[in-house]
């Protein structure tokens, strides 16, 4: 447990895993494990861990192993336990609950190291040419602060229809339980998640499943050296299910519309039930002189000091035929930061 007020070099606030690999990075970078501070409400693994644990992966069991292997901090090769994860194929997709087990290993290794705090930032401010960060009724004050807080998924209220929340559609069992006594379900997107969504409620016989989309599927496809629609195509066991049932034989009760004002008009209101799968924004952190935090996209500076990581501040990658994308995923956060720590060990206030 951090004291109050005492100062910092670098704190990280987030404790999933764009913050778990934030902290690795820093003591790889022989950066004093007292000088950091970790700041999370709970410590485990983020929404990774405690909401998307029964998600199909999209990204490969190699992956999430070269992940877990890639800081000499996280001491993952000196491991005594052994994870599930280990034994699957490593060109396989997987469900996220493999992947969040190690990772809590990793992040209860880093705790003993490094100095924390359970708790919910409320405000950062520069005073003094360093930050100055309030937690509860704390204070800490901090040279340089990496923000790996996460991101919410976007909602699209309808006042006549009850919605399911996306956290409940995307476990099995949840959405079995919301879905008892309903007919009709609406979901709106065609991403892996909305696709992982369709499939459950055909699976669990809901009568009629209404899909709006506002743009064709996509599919990952490996270029040798580079992957087409890395981050918004479809890969693993969810492209394989969209292949069959989607762009083969339609299931009979799912029925799909272009999302137009007019076909949301005509069978929205017929349904019981709303799932929306259409995105995520960064959560709210209230930084003092900024309305609204924007990161460079390609180095991650917020402001001198303040640095932004993971899905709230995702990388902007650009593919060799220049379709520009939002690189998210684990390894992906993780190369990132290998790329752009260097330039903020020296961007500071």
């Amino acid at each position: 447990m951090a004291g109050n007020k005492k100062n910092f070099e670098w704190c990280v606030i987030g404790a999933g895993p764009a913050g778990i690999a934030a902290v690795g990075k820093l003591l790889d970078h022989d950066i004093p494990a007292q000088k950091i501070l970790w700041i999370d409400d709970k410590f485990k693994v983020g929404d990774l861990g405690t909401k998307w644990h029964d998600v199909s992966s999209n990204t490969t069991v190699q992956l999430f192993l070269d992940f877990l292997n890639e800081c000499r901090a996280f001491k993952f090769d000196e491991r005594i336990q052994h994870f599930q994860i280990e034994k699957i194929d490593p060109h396989l997709t997987c469900k996220l609950m493999n992947i969040i087990k190690p990772l809590q290993w990793i992040s209860n290794h880093l705790l003993q190291h490094v100095a924390t705090y359970q708790g919910v930032v409320s405000c950062l401010a520069v005073n003094n040419r360093c930050w100055e960060i309030t937690v509860d009724r704390h204070k800490f004050k901090v040279a340089n602060v990496i923000l790996a807080v996460g991101a919410e998924p976007d909602r699209i209220r309808h006042k006549n229809v009850k919605e399911i929340i996306l956290e409940d559609a995307l476990n099995y069992s949840h959405l079995k339980q919301c879905c008892e006594n309903v007919n009709s379900v609406v979901v709106f997107g065609s991403s892996h998640s909305a696709i992982i969504i369709i499939r459950y409620l055909v699976e669990l016989g809901v009568s009629r499943i209404v899909n709006f989309y506002q743009s064709p599927l996509k599919f990952a496809l490996p270029m040798g050296d580079w992957t087409l629609f890395d981050n918004t195509g479809l890969k693993g066991t969810t492209a394989d299910w969209a292949r069959e049932n989607i762009l083969g034989k339609m299931p009979e009760n799912l029925y799909r519309y272009q999302a137009t004002k007019r076909n949301i008009r005509t069978y929205l209101g017929d349904c019981d039930r709303v799932i929306y799968a259409v995105g995520f924004h960064p959560r709210v952190v209230k930084v003092a002189g900024m309305a609204e935090l924007q990161h460079n996209v390609y180095n991650g500076i917020i402001a001198p000091g303040l640095f932004g990581v993971g899905i709230a501040f995702p990388e902007q990658t650009t593919d060799p035929y220049g379709n520009r994308e939002e690189s998210v995923g684990l390894w992906k956060f993780m190369m990132h930061i290998n790329t752009v720590l260097p330039i903020w060990l020296r961007y500071g206030l």
